[in-house]
């Protein structure tokens, strides 16, 4: 007998799975209740036979996605006391204080397509908490929850978000992990921007993360090759700030998975081959309240009021303080190249694509601002939360200086060490993270920085793909 007939795991078709996700999501969007949400789940789990595991994930104060598997029975009993060792995620708490708690967010919760995620499995996102339950500082996601809720309760006001990831899909599973093996990755498509022929490598990829995608509730809009040679982008509607975050980090995993399934690779270290397009994560933002864009101005500059403009100057009078927040490792700083169309000059502009923030042609309904300058490696809740406070706290430029610094042409810096130093010194970096998390932040940027070259030349160096925060080596970290 084939011993699978044994296993009654579930499985869901991928149109119920999207009509499920939509549904979760519809109810995260419009604020329902928790408690009602919590039960209804609670009793979803106990009535529903075929789920072996509850999949928790969290994110550390760099970004990387943590996840960890359990018992059904025992999540439902023990909820309200999930421990885990803080000591063994770098950036969290030390050995001397190590039981970190997590909380399970309810209403973030998904159904999982079984033929990328395996048969019996749901996800549902986790926040950090101190031994007494009380939020911990470096869980970005719980303090970008609070922000968000903050102003809508105070301000009626909602931040809207849609992220446009870029990345690569190389040869060979692992293949980041491996590089200091060969010290190259592989292309799968020599093509270019939207060049892919039906049933390819890459458009077989991206069709199939595109399907993965739309069943967890991504609500794709366009999936097409990018500008470089094996480069993808998948783009899905904007949300909520809190929901359009977690969906980066279901977004990267999932491409990961499904390139994973090919034997293949889905890659979104920002620069990782030399001489080509790099990879982005535009964030388009907007800020709504009750139901109306405040960012659009019929007669405004560009199709934005006053309110977005003001927006806009913070960020960019303060651009080099939070440089280091949207530009996270050593290889973030290859891609700021205004030759491969990536954004390096602290400016605004409707059609210049080197500038730091772009003004989309908009509408009513669409008009936003484009954080061009952001990499794929950030903490998604980490940028948000930084990028909102900035805009709508930074300090502004003198007022009879603010046409002047919208447009004189000013630089980023162009590589971590500067990045560090102007972060490090910024009063308005400590205001937004907080003393203990932003000494925690440089230092885990500092000790990255330090196993990487000070030069970085032009060719990609072993140690800048090794130490990166996503796809280290913890193996060769430990021993260097």
């Amino acid at each position: 007998m084939d011993t699978f007939e044994l296993r009654k795991f579930l499985t869901i078709p991928y149109d119920e799975l999207e009509e499920m996700n939509l549904e979760a999501k519809r109810q995260r969007l419009e604020r329902v209740d928790r408690t009602m949400i919590e039960e209804a789940r609670r009793k979803y789990l106990t009535d529903e036979k075929r789920i072996k595991a509850v999949t928790v994930c969290f994110s550390d104060l760099e970004g990387r996605f943590h996840m960890l598997d359990y018992d059904k029975k025992f999540l439902l009993a023990s909820a309200d006391n999930l421990t885990f060792d803080g000591s063994s995620i770098r950036g969290f708490s030390q050995i001397s204080e190590s039981d970190l708690k997590l909380k399970i967010d309810w209403p973030a919760f998904y159904w999982l397509p079984a033929d990328v995620f395996g048969p019996g499995k749901v996800i549902v996102f986790g926040e950090v908490c101190e031994q007494d339950g009380a939020p911990y500082v470096a869980d970005f996601r719980s303090r970008l929850r609070q922000l968000t809720e903050k102003l809508y309760r105070s301000e009626s006001m909602v931040l809207n978000v849609a992220a446009e990831i870029e990345g690569f899909l190389f040869k060979g599973s692992d293949a980041e992990r491996q590089y200091y093996e060969n010290g190259v990755f592989e292309f799968i498509s020599s093509g270019g921007y939207y060049h892919s022929l039906p049933k390819d490598p890459l458009r077989l990829f991206i069709d199939r993360a595109a399907e993965a995608q739309r069943a967890l509730g991504l609500s794709n809009e366009k999936d097409h090759p990018e500008v470089a040679p094996s480069q993808f982008e998948l783009n899905f509607q904007y949300a909520e700030a809190l929901v359009a975050a977690d969906q980066i980090q279901l977004y990267k995993l999932t491409c990961r998975q499904v390139a994973g399934a090919f034997g293949l690779t889905a890659s979104f270290l920002p620069k990782p081959v030399a001489g080509v397009n790099g990879n982005g994560m535009h964030c388009n933002m907007s800020l709504n309240r009750n139901g109306k864009n405040l960012f659009y101005e019929k007669d405004g500059q560009d199709g934005l009021s006053e309110f977005a403009w003001s927006f806009i100057d913070r960020i960019l009078n303060n651009a080099t303080d939070i440089c280091l927040v949207l530009n996270s490792s050593v290889n973030s700083y290859r891609r700021l190249d205004p030759n491969f169309e990536a954004p390096n000059q602290i400016k605004a502009s409707a059609t210049n694509r080197a500038a730091m923030i772009r003004v989309p042609l908009g509408s009513e309904q669409s008009a936003r601002v484009e954080f061009r300058s952001v990499s794929p490696d950030a903490n998604p809740y980490l940028l948000l939360y930084t990028l909102l406070r900035t805009g709508l706290e930074g300090e502004l430029p003198p007022a009879a200086d603010s046409e002047g610094k919208r447009y004189r042409t000013r630089f980023l810096p162009d590589n971590i060490y500067d990045a560090i130093r102007l972060f490090k010194a910024s009063r308005l970096s400590v205001d937004i993270l907080g003393e203990e998390a932003h000494a925690k932040y440089i230092e885990l940027k500092q000790r990255a920085a330090d196993r990487c070259p000070r030069e970085l030349g032009t060719q990609v160096k072993t140690s800048e793909v090794m130490f990166h925060h996503e796809v280290t080596n913890q193996l060769l970290w430990s021993k260097f």
